[in-house]
């Protein structure tokens, strides 16, 4: 469901991963007098999940929402150990490189932010600017338990009803606010009809598997990474009622990074939609920074 307000000015793209994969995009137009806005979705989630950010900057900015592989109208992997940070920063490389876009301001949410802060590793110069939704270099052990017991049960429910009701009963202690025409927009969002009809979740259900027995990569220090951002306008957003990232570690970010700009969403776990009004004026603040 499109979110009122969003712009209906865009074009469907696709690229090829480097192993094979159509991984598809939504080019939403706008000046090409300003790097564009990329936003990386979290691990459950696609490009629907950032309608906010097009409906505030879209126009004014391009805003480019790509589906990760195994989420959307992506292709699925053939191996879910590829369902990894080191494979998804391959593929958003790739996709700088179809879309012609030398810097971008970055948007990351949850893993979305894992992305952005590889990206700076290896990539620096690919960034004019980034914002880390709920997320930082040290993720809390609470919250990654709760996504593990959650991801990948492949579940599907008769109407969108049902399915929003069942979103509630998951994340209620997230969006405590919300009234069942919130969770309808988050359920839209975040599923689709499926096969016979059903509505289910709209990513590949093994994107669980390496929870379970994770492939071996090359440790990375997310504290370099995120030090590596230094010279660049930097958000990062953090729900009050957050199980990822604590209060603790936003404060020690803010030290790492001098000039990080720092902004809590209350009432809210994970993930701040990016539509709360903290949240959309501390973005339109970063891209006021922006050159």
């Amino acid at each position: 469901m499109a979110e009122q307000g969003v712009s209906d000015n865009f074009t469907d793209r696709e690229w090829t991963s480097t192993d094979g994969l159509v991984l598809r995009y939504r080019d939403h137009h706008g000046s090409a007098d300003r790097p564009a806005i990329l936003c990386i979705p979290g691990l459950t989630r696609n490009a629907r999940d950032f309608e906010p950010v097009v409906a505030a900057f879209a126009g004014e900015w391009r805003v480019v929402c790509p589906d990760l592989r195994g989420r959307g109208q992506s292709d699925y992997a053939r191996d879910s150990a590829s369902y990894v940070p080191a494979r998804y920063v391959e593929d958003v490389l790739g996709l700088l490189d179809a879309a012609g876009l030398d810097r971008v301001v970055a948007i990351g949410t949850s893993l979305g932010g894992l992305v952005t802060l590889r990206l700076a590793l290896v990539a620096p110069e690919r960034l004019a600017a980034a914002v880390l939704n709920d997320i930082g270099p040290k993720v809390e052990r609470a919250g990654l338990d709760r996504i593990r017991e959650s991801v990948g049960q492949g579940r599907s429910f008769p109407t969108w009803v049902h399915a929003a009701r069942a979103l509630k009963e998951q994340m209620g202690a997230v969006y405590p606010d919300y009234a069942l025409s919130d969770w309808l927009r988050l359920a839209k969002r975040l599923m689709c009809i499926g096969a016979g009809g059903r509505i289910t979740f709209d990513y590949d259900m093994r994107i669980a598997e390496p929870f379970e027995a994770p492939p071996p990569e090359e440790p990375v220090d997310l504290w370099a990474a995120l030090r590596a951002l230094a010279g660049r306008p930097v958000l990062a957003i953090r729900g009050a009622l957050s199980d990822i990232l604590s209060a603790e570690t936003l404060a020690r970010m803010a030290r790492e990074l001098p000039g990080l700009e720092t902004v809590t969403v209350p009432r809210t776990g994970h993930v701040p939609t990016l539509d709360e009004p903290e949240a959309q004026a501390a973005i339109a603040r970063l891209l006021a920074r922006v050159t």
